[in-house]
């Protein structure tokens, strides 16, 4: 077995999903899932399938967001994986639910803007995702400043009453 380690491609402003499901007929259900909680969104999905063909499938409303999409998954190159980019204004806390009740969806490893790197495990069979590494390690705890800004900024972007 190898590690190694694949570097997400993506602008800063972009969100990605990366996660693992089951079947085919994930590529349809997102897209339903995704449209149904935010009419209007913008976004590009592809999935690693790990039998018969073995294409990257995708689906998306946005053509920048699916060739990003269809690059990373391609890059990832793990079976049943799959990345879902969100175009800047979309945001994932508006659809993790929905992803959450797609029956073949069955691990969601990050939902983030910051840059991502996926830690793969390869062997003779294929590439497995071990996890990822989203953003940065802390550089110490909040205090009561920190706490405050926080607490601000959540109500000035409206996730707050």
């Amino acid at each position: 077995m190898e590690l190694k380690v694949v570097n997400i491609e993506k602008p800063a402003d972009v969100n990605v999903i990366i996660g693992q499901s089951h079947f085919i007929k994930t590529v349809e259900d997102v897209y339903e899932a995704l449209f149904s909680a935010v009419p209007g969104i913008k976004f590009g999905f592809a999935f690693c399938e790990s039998s018969g063909k073995r294409l990257v499938r995708w689906a998306g409303t946005d053509e920048a967001m699916t060739e990003l999409a269809k690059k990373n998954a391609l890059l990832i190159g793990a079976g049943h994986s799959f990345v879902l980019c969100l175009a800047p204004g979309f945001y994932p806390i508006n659809v993790l639910n929905s992803l959450k009740l797609v029956p073949e969806i069955v691990r969601l490893f990050c939902a983030t803007a910051n840059p991502v790197q996926v830690i793969i495990a390869e062997t003779e069979q294929g590439r497995g995702i071990l996890g990822v590494v989203d953003g940065g390690s802390p550089l110490g705890v909040e205090g009561d400043e920190d706490i405050a800004w926080r607490k601000e900024f959540l109500r000035r972007i409206g996730y707050k009453l």
